[in-house]
């Protein structure tokens, strides 16, 4: 509240200076390590973390050091912690520490989430940025940046300061006002775009594109990628990260073979219970997240019925979505359950009830979130899918004045085994 307070009192111009100088005291703290590595940021609505994952892999695979920071996890060197700072970009300061740990363990690349938020208190400052990848943008903190618009250009701010590398999503509308950024080289990727007075560009497209329970496959220039992870969507993201190696000589054989052996992206899409029902762990907080991933439980698993748990976070948080949530869930799921999710300083009731009013009569109201996953697992019989959506992998819940250890994927393993021993609910 007290942020909130100051924020309205002091003037943008002063809080931006504020931002501004932090980050110039951060990189000059840590020597400017950003110097002595090859920086790529990932910016976008959806996909960031996968696409840095991705890219990791590929780059391990031709064995080229990298260290990378998602909101999932933080990796240097041999050292891969979980992030447990529920910050996607970090302040500045832990920034520039993470990026000097990289130089100094002898990485030669570093990647990136880089959010519009991050942008906005100028995160993004004295770090030489090489590659820009764009991978999609449908509206998010809006309530932030004040509309669209100005979310646009935040996010296009990365790009106004990579000069070496651009790699653009082809297929998302706005990737028009991305390519209008001057660079060395630019990589665009998709399914059907074609783009005309670019000079620099290559474009990279994925043929015979299919999504199954199995994961995704597709073709480029006659090399087969069969990848093990579930969602159409994540041929986009692994187009993305093909790029980013291809523009680092990877070759395309090299791609493949990394990301045949990919692991699965902890709390997207994740596939937590097999048998003898689907349960989907997913992060997906946004309108354009959340109906792909209903999209794609329902055309690769088929299942008899969609049982979703759903809810949205507080702390002021894009609150329009909240309703808009719930209208998605209206028309893909069979069942529906509106539970708490982050619910920082608000009132977690009060969101339920926002997020029910698009839901209509077939959504039922559980406030604890451990009762509305057991309650999930209690209507699936065999052949439907429970999809759990808002945190992912997230290790807390975000309540006033407190993190409470969580994470869904852990709950539903619990609840599950509950379930198959007949344990008692209580």
């Amino acid at each position: 509240m007290l942020k909130k307070i100051i924020k309205k009192i002091i003037p943008s111009f002063v809080v931006g200076w504020y931002h501004f100088v932090l980050a110039f005291l951060g990189a000059a703290v840590y020597g400017f390590p950003s110097r002595r590595l090859e920086v790529i940021g990932v910016t976008g609505t959806n996909g960031k973390s996968t696409v840095v994952k991705m890219i990791s892999r590929i780059l391990e695979e031709e064995e080229l050091s990298a260290a990378s920071f998602s909101s999932i996890n933080i990796k240097v060197g041999k050292e891969d912690k979980p992030n447990v700072l529920r910050m996607t970009m970090p302040g500045r300061f832990a920034l520039q520490g993470f990026l000097k740990r990289a130089a100094d363990k002898g990485c030669r690349y570093a990647i990136l989430e880089v959010t519009s938020e991050g942008i906005k208190q100028y995160r993004h400052k004295f770090i030489d940025f090489k590659i820009a990848v764009f991978t999609n943008l449908s509206p998010e903190h809006i309530e932030s940046h004040g509309s669209f618009e100005n979310y646009k250009r935040a996010k296009g701010k990365l790009f106004e300061a990579t000069k070496g590398i651009h790699v653009l999503n082809l297929d998302d509308k706005n990737t028009d006002y991305f390519l209008s950024f001057p660079a060395e080289k630019k990589y665009g990727y998709g399914f059907e775009k074609e783009v005309f007075g670019q000079k620099n560009l290559t474009i990279i497209k994925a043929e015979n594109p299919a999504s199954s329970a199995e994961g995704i496959t597709f073709e480029i220039s006659d090399t087969l990628f069969n990848v093990p992870v579930l969602g159409r969507f994540n041929i986009s993201n692994a187009l993305a990260a093909i790029c980013v190696g291809l523009s680092q000589g990877v070759s395309l054989e090299k791609c493949r073979t990394a990301l045949v052996e990919l692991s699965e992206v902890p709390g997207r899409m994740e596939l937590v219970i097999k048998e003898p029902f689907k349960v989907v762990v997913d992060y997906a907080f946004t309108p354009n997240a959340l109906e792909k991933v209903y999209g794609e439980v329902r055309s690769n698993f088929r299942p008899g019925k969609m049982i979703c748990v759903i809810g949205a976070a507080g702390g002021g948080r894009d609150k329009w979505k909240r309703p808009v949530l719930g209208k998605i869930a209206r028309q893909h799921c069979d069942l529906i359950i509106v539970t708490n999710e982050d619910p920082y300083d608000e009132n977690p009731e009060k969101i339920i009830d926002q997020v029910m009013e698009g839901t209509g009569a077939k959504a039922e109201k559980i406030l604890d979130r451990r009762k509305a996953i057991r309650e999930a697992l209690i209507k699936a019989v065999p052949g439907d899918a429970v999809i759990i959506t808002g945190k992912g992998s997230e290790p807390c819940i975000m309540e006033k004045g407190r993190k409470v250890p969580w994470d869904d994927r852990e709950v539903v393993r619990e609840e599950f085994s509950k379930r198959n021993h007949g344990q008692s609910y209580g």
